[in-house]
């Protein structure tokens, strides 16, 4: 196994990487950062609302401070939001960086209608995690700014979605992405995950001895984002991983020479597997 070591996260428990492989990491995001004070996760590309927060994330999850903090800060409060997704990357990056979230945030959301619990179908897209996504971002937001929500409406909504084998998703088929982003939705209006009992079960069949979790049950390979989810999931509910080692093994084998991580140990580094790569390091060590 590779050489355990402290992961620069001020943890006195041991970690699973050594302050080489942690420097990599940091310059790797590092020198990402563009002069706006924004991030992108490769060299050259203009600065994204997506990358800038994974970017501070990663740092964080690190405890290393931000560097050029007041020209991230400038760029963020000028970045003008136009979806979901950029409130949710730009308000999560603010809050890093100790500011408040855009004033248009709270209006964005009461133009929702989120009070009625109006989520319309969870339909899936190519280009989204899940159909619940939406809502787990949104759910998160309207906490962040004291947003009210129809949380009996919502949290019916969301349990008609559980499937048989306690897993989510929608036409009866279950898989763990949707799983996630349900429990996280869920946790976030105030439910008692706790209770979800089968969701543990179908988690764990998602879980390889090998190391890692799988988008569903009996899957072959195991990718960075669902390994995520999959220790995330098991955390909302109290659970930890059954393989740590063999997980965190999985996770370092993904990481390049440029000291991003990549979706497995085949692949381009990204901001977002680099976040998930750190943050399941984490989860993990805190069992």
């Amino acid at each position: 196994m590779h050489e355990v070591g402290r992961f620069a996260s001020g943890l006195e428990k041991k970690q699973f990487a050594n302050a080489s492989q942690v420097k990599r990491i940091e310059d790797y995001v590092v020198k990402r950062q563009n002069d706006d004070g924004g991030y992108a996760f490769a060299q050259g590309l203009d600065s994204n609302a997506q990358d800038t927060y994974y970017g501070l994330a990663i740092l964080d999850l690190l405890k290393i401070p931000f560097p050029n903090i007041k020209k991230t800060i400038k760029w963020l409060h000028d970045f003008t939001p136009d979806s979901h997704y950029a409130h949710y990357y730009i308000a999560k990056s603010l809050r890093l960086c100790g500011e408040k979230p855009h004033r248009s945030l709270k209006d964005f959301l009461l133009s929702l209608q989120i009070s009625r619990g109006d989520f319309g179908t969870a339909v899936a897209y190519i280009e989204v995690a899940s159909e619940f996504q939406f809502i787990s971002m949104i759910t998160e937001l309207a906490n962040m700014v004291v947003v009210k929500i129809n949380r009996e409406k919502t949290t019916s909504w969301l349990l008609s979605y559980q499937n048989r084998d306690g897993g989510f998703g929608a036409h009866g088929h279950s898989n763990l992405n949707s799983t996630y982003h349900a429990v996280a939705s869920l946790f976030n209006i105030g439910y008692s995950v706790y209770s979800l009992k089968e969701t543990i079960e179908y988690v764990r069949s998602c879980e390889k001895p090998s190391g890692g979790f799988t988008v569903v049950p009996r899957s072959s390979i195991p990718y960075m984002e669902h390994t995520y989810y999959g220790v995330s999931t098991l955390e909302l509910l109290g659970e930890h991983a059954r393989y740590p080692e063999k997980t965190a093994e999985l996770v370092l084998k993904s990481q390049n020479s440029n000291g991003g991580f990549a979706r497995s140990d085949l692949g381009i580094s990204t901001f977002e597997d680099t976040f998930y790569a750190v943050s399941i390091l984490q989860m993990i060590c805190r069992q």
